[in-house]
């Protein structure tokens, strides 16, 4: 058993999250894949195992609940004619369907969340991109290792995409004006914007166009983190 996994289960259940077994070794095996890379490519500054889960792997957890009901909330094209709402537990009973939710990852780095919500949110279809090699290159290897059919890394500059995502996150990447204002292509018409930020970006939100709509600031609570985190949900 890796030693974390009671740390771990200690966080999911102040999380509310209840996950398989097979996720929860998928993320510790994530984590310990990170630590392993680090030691060649320095794909983040944190080193120490328990500050990684904290930081890291509880930090991106944190957001599953809110984005599995922004999600439940989306209504999916069905034909160019007609829509319909598609709860996210009837697209889980759905296994193999095409039409699954698509979340794009922007500036990925290391994978957070774009990875840990791959594996805790199978009906999503995530991308991880970011215009350092290195890091799509560790995206696709951990793809591989623990088996994320619904996982790619994408070695591009996020204003070159134009295939359209339902989420479009970040975390940590940049302010909220560039981050919309790059990412704006990569949105679907029907898509939101989730933006994983530290203490309430007042300064950010103001500064952002008229054409961005924020429908949601919304307070996070990260098990063992001593700081504030929070998540800016936004339209285009």
């Amino acid at each position: 058993m890796h030693l974390l996994l009671p740390a771990l289960q200690k966080g999911l259940d102040a999380l509310g999250l209840s996950l398989t077994e097979t996720q929860q070794v998928q993320l510790l095996a994530y984590m310990d894949l990170i630590g392993k890379w680090n030691k060649v490519y320095n794909l983040t500054a944190v080193r120490d195992a328990n500050e990684m889960l904290t930081h890291h792997l509880l930090d991106s957890l944190a957001v599953v609940a809110p984005l599995r009901r922004e999600l439940a909330k989306l209504s999916r094209p069905t034909s160019d004619l007609a829509a319909s709402s598609v709860a996210v537990e009837a697209l889980g009973d759905a296994k193999g369907r095409e039409d699954k939710f698509s979340l794009l990852d922007v500036g990925a780095g290391a994978g957070l969340p774009g990875i840990v919500i791959a594996i805790t949110c199978p009906e999503v279809s995530v991308t991880c991109v970011d215009a350092v090699a290195k890091k799509a290159a560790f995206v696709q290897q951990v793809a591989a290792a623990i088996k994320l059919p619904n996982l790619k890394g994408l070695h591009a500059r996020v204003e070159s995409l134009t295939h359209p995502y339902d989420v479009v996150c970040s975390r940590a990447f940049a302010s909220l004006h560039d981050f919309t204002c790059w990412s704006q292509h990569a949105l679907t018409k029907h898509g939101v914007w989730m933006a994983m930020k530290g203490r309430h970006p007042d300064q950010e939100l103001a500064a952002l166009p008229e054409s961005v709509n924020v429908f949601h600031v919304e307070q996070l609570h990260v098990p063992g983190l001593d700081a504030e985190r929070c998540i800016v949900w936004m339209r285009g």
